[in-house]
């Protein structure tokens, strides 16, 4: 009955007989020390997080010098698998992939902005989105998570996730922030529109970055050319409004990157994506100032709040 294997443990289907229902059993090897801090963090954190769109931990035990994690069981598994896994990949439509985007941003604004303390997750990819049977989207996998109290930075100091996630301030300083979890978060709007691996080798041999690949598709004239070619039934709006907000998330400047909850506001049409200029991911060092001139020029955005942490992460 085993549904996968990460670093630090392999994750059963079990049953449970009291109340006759699935779940998913994540045994965590009892030599890793790394395994038994991940233990830790994910009762700390998922024990007493509550979400629709964010795993629920039923319980977990020691059993034979084993450590053992229960969670709702996913019976349609990890994101990766749809858009890698071969027949799969063809049934994942548009709008399935926009409601999975949108399910896995409510659950970051919980983490980020809503809940008690702020929790970092510091692992977001397609393989810890999981999907129900009607293939909601939830976010799992908090062992490398992090919290801390609202107003107050993070303390974490290890460079922690995937590669191709990873923030540049992140990869140079270490400090996981909610700025450093957007990044990622814009690496997965783009891998999930386009198909495609964060990092994938060209035709010419060398690696090729999935920003690169939609800034070089946007720059010879149409950034739509960088979809996933199997999207047939797309909406052509929301897949561009996807792919540009996917850039400005993961902008190597954690100042250009916006929070979580104006995220979800583009996403909801609730505000209106500004239509910023391609130059803006230039490798100039004044993009910050030219961020901030454009956000200027657009006062119906820039007045949504007064919280200019909607637009700078923290």
């Amino acid at each position: 009955m085993l549904l996968g294997k990460g670093g630090f443990g392999r994750v059963y289907k079990g049953f449970l007989p009291a109340s006759k229902k699935n779940v998913a059993i994540k045994r965590i090897s009892p030599e890793s020390k790394q395994g038994t801090k991940e233990f830790i963090s994910e009762v700390n954190i998922l024990g007493h997080v509550r979400h629709r769109n964010v795993v629920r931990l039923l319980g977990y035990c020691r059993h034979k010098h084993e450590l053992l994690l229960v969670y709702d069981y996913m019976p349609n598994g990890s994101l990766d698998k749809y858009l890698y896994g071969g027949q799969g990949k063809l049934a994942l439509g548009w709008f399935q992939r926009f409601c999975i985007i949108k399910s896995v941003a409510s659950g970051l604004l919980y983490l980020h902005e809503e809940w008690e303390h702020v929790v970092i997750h510091r692992d977001i990819k397609s393989s810890n989105v999981l999907l129900d049977d009607e293939m909601n989207a939830r976010l799992g996998d908090f062992g490398l998570a992090r919290l801390h109290d609202h107003g107050v930075d993070a303390h974490t100091t290890r460079v922690a996730g995937t590669f191709g996630y990873i923030a540049p301030e992140l990869a140079r300083f270490g400090k996981a922030t909610k700025a450093t979890d957007v990044f990622a978060f814009g690496v997965f709007l783009m891998e999930v529109t386009c198909g495609r691996r964060p990092v994938e080798v060209n035709a010419s041999g060398e690696p090729q970055v999935l920003a690169d690949h939609v800034t070089k598709a946007w720059q010879d004239g149409s950034i739509m050319d960088s979809r996933d070619p199997t999207l047939e039934d797309c909406v052509e709006q929301e897949v561009e409004m996807i792919l540009k907000l996917g850039l400005l998330c993961s902008h190597p400047s954690p100042k250009v990157r916006p929070g979580m909850r104006l995220v979800m506001q583009y996403l909801e049409t609730v505000a209106t994506l500004p239509d910023f200029p391609l130059s803006l991911f230039s490798a100039d060092a004044a993009n910050d100032e030219v961020y901030v001139q454009f956000v200027a020029s657009y006062p119906s955005v820039a007045t949504a709040t007064t919280d200019h942490s909607f637009f700078y992460g923290r």
